[in-house]
């Protein structure tokens, strides 16, 4: 680690402020072509559960689906430092695990997803609309974990991700693109999060 780095982490560290919890990546598949990108997320994920977080979400848009098993089959076995689950297009199965990884399953498909299952309970009598609350959306939700700390690199727009689950995210967007991002890039977000005071909507 190079003394630049060493001199931000000892600020993040001696900071009071608590650390994101949960922490999410937004990529798209033209940032994982690039040259040693899943070496970049190995490290990527390396520093977030050393600097305090214990869950991170991989969120990659895709603009052809064409490429989404080849992306599962490599982020599957990406270096990382605690257990992988891998979801795409189609999955309605809840990622639990401590990395979670989105494949082109698009906030706006997920929330319509679980839309269409809280109509099906209520044909079912299950359900009545008027008791219906953001839990009954949640529960249904592949991705329910709503992050702290979402970090987009190379752009000032976000993709159609996480859309339910981010609304009281902090947004962190970089000035370098993937390929570029280092570990100085990873601890200038947590600095900024530590910042910012979260209002959570209020």
């Amino acid at each position: 680690m190079g003394l630049y780095d060493t001199y931000l982490a000892v600020r993040y560290r001696l900071r009071d402020d608590p650390p994101p919890e949960h922490v999410a990546l937004v990529l798209t598949e033209r940032d994982l072509l690039e040259q040693d990108a899943y070496d970049t997320l190995s490290n990527v994920l390396g520093w977030a559960f050393d600097y305090g977080a214990d869950r991170v979400t991989v969120s990659v848009s895709v603009l052809d689906e064409a490429v989404v098993d080849t992306l599962a089959r490599e982020l599957a076995n990406v270096d990382a430092p605690r257990p992988v689950a891998v979801r795409a297009p189609g999955d309605t199965e809840r990622a639990d695990a401590p990395v979670q990884v989105n494949i082109g399953l698009g906030g706006r498909r997920e929330f319509a997803a679980a839309v269409r299952e809280i109509a099906d309970a209520v044909d079912a009598d299950e359900l009545r609309p008027e008791e219906i609350t953001a839990e009954d959306v949640e529960e249904r939700l592949v991705f329910p974990e709503e992050p702290d700390l979402l970090i987009k690199t190379g752009a000032e727009r976000l993709s159609d991700f996480l859309i339910w689950q981010s609304v009281y995210s902090e947004l962190y967007f970089t000035d370098v693109n993937w390929r570029d991002f280092r570990r100085r890039d990873y601890l200038r977000a947590l600095l900024e999060f530590q910042q910012r005071k979260r209002r959570f909507g209020r």
